[in-house]
């Protein structure tokens, strides 16, 4: 099973979206997603958010808070991806080779092309939701079942 991070930093209530616009193949192409990646072997998911941020925007994180876990299947692709929201970074921000990032205002989100999923998750942290195990069933790009659990 992929791990992953996936993070998503707060500045002046709007977060930094990555537009997944760059890559020839990405099955994410032309999505609106936080930033990050696979987590890599020998790292922490801890290590793999650091490290994630600074390479796709330059930034260096200060300081996080964990949300939760969020399964996604998909006939014969799983993955987990480990949540997290950035409060508070420095550095500055530069152009990221996967896609144009820029700060949404965190109540225009919903109207963004984002996955189905996506929307269930960021409502639970919006929402200020404990942590969470999130799992989500896709048929191809279609969100065909969800079931949450708080732990």
């Amino acid at each position: 099973m992929d791990k992953t991070v996936l993070v998503y930093i707060e500045k002046d209530d709007s977060y930094l979206m990555l537009l997944r616009n760059k890559k020839d193949v990405d099955m994410n192409k032309g999505k609106w997603l936080g930033v990050g990646g696979h987590i890599e072997q020998g790292e922490t998911k801890e290590d793999a958010l650091v490290r994630e941020v600074k390479e796709e925007t330059n930034l260096d994180v200060i300081s996080y808070r964990y949300h939760g876990e969020v399964y996604f299947y998909n006939k014969d692709y799983e993955e987990v991806m480990y949540l997290y929201t950035v409060n508070q970074c420095m550095g500055t921000l530069k152009e990221c080779d996967e896609g144009t990032l820029k700060y949404i205002k965190k109540s225009e989100i919903e109207t963004l092309n984002i996955w189905e999923g996506d929307r269930i998750f960021l409502r639970l942290i919006r929402d200020n939701a404990p942590t969470f195990r999130l799992r989500l069933y896709y048929s191809d790009d279609k969100l065909i079942d969800s079931k949450l659990e708080y732990i």
